[in-house]
């Protein structure tokens, strides 16, 4: 049976990611269980899994719940601050899901927090807050050379991956890319096509690595472009791709 990816929505901008076929369903980042319960009940669907990205609670807010009630196994980073019974997981591994015959491996990807990981297969990325669509979470534990590390990890992965993230902040995202490059004019028809989704009341998720790598400014610090108009704006002296992204990750948080 075909996998499909549905978006259940929750609190104000979350997305919880369900990966189903016409029988079973995954979860990743449950920070509701409400809106999964509803979700499952109204597709007719069992819940089979649960994937955790990261620690914070819009993320794992309905973990416990979920597992007491359907008593599933979930697949996590080694956090403490995670509570729930989760199968501890590292980079390289893969996480069988077997409702689903699908396969997806585990990818470190700290920087937003110390312990963030992501899931891939060779079409879906699960980034969870390290990427969005035009930008890239918040630097809360990690520090500017590990996030673009995480960044270039990502980078390196191909094109072609759909791109699933934690939140629906792609025109707040869009609105800061295009004060980075004003004159762009990709930047300016990206706007327009996702005004027009987002008035239809769609999700402008998932994006893809293609779109990611051609219009993210966090994604594109080691260009002349990006770090010409970062140096101009912040009047500090960008030397490199580090630099770069921290000040213009700095620029965001106060944008």
């Amino acid at each position: 049976m075909t996998t499909e990816i549905t978006a259940i929505t929750a609190f104000k901008d979350n997305y919880i990611w369900a990966l189903h076929n016409k029988e079973y369903a995954y979860v990743v980042d449950p920070g509701q269980a409400e809106p999964v319960h509803s979700f499952l009940k109204d597709s007719n669907l069992q819940l089979a899994g649960i994937l955790i990205t990261h620690h914070h609670m819009d993320h794992v807010g309905g973990l416990v719940e979920l597992q007491n009630h359907y008593q599933v196994p979930a697949w996590g980073p080694k956090d403490e601050r995670i509570s729930g019974e989760l199968t501890i997981v590292h980079e390289h591994d893969s996480i069988q899901l077997s409702k689903l015959d699908t396969i997806l491996k585990v990818l470190f990807i700290p920087g937003h927090t110390l312990t963030h990981i992501g899931f891939y297969n060779e079409q879906w990325l699960f980034p969870g807050d390290t990427l969005f669509s035009l930008g890239c979470g918040r630097m809360f534990e990690g520090h500017p050379e590990m996030f673009l590390n995480t960044l270039n990890k990502i980078k390196a992965l191909p094109d072609e991956l759909k791109v699933f993230c934690g939140h629906e902040y792609t025109q707040a995202n869009c609105d800061f890319a295009q004060a980075v490059e004003p004159t762009s004019n990709e930047l300016k028809l990206f706007s327009q096509q996702l005004d027009e989704i987002r008035a239809a009341n769609q999700p402008s998720l998932p994006s893809t690595l293609a779109i990611e790598k051609k219009l993210n400014p966090f994604l594109r610090t080691d260009e002349a472009v990006i770090q010409t108009s970062v140096q101009s704006h912040c009047q500090i002296e960008i030397n490199d791709a580090i630099s770069c992204f921290a000040a213009l990750r700095k620029w965001k948080d106060n944008f």
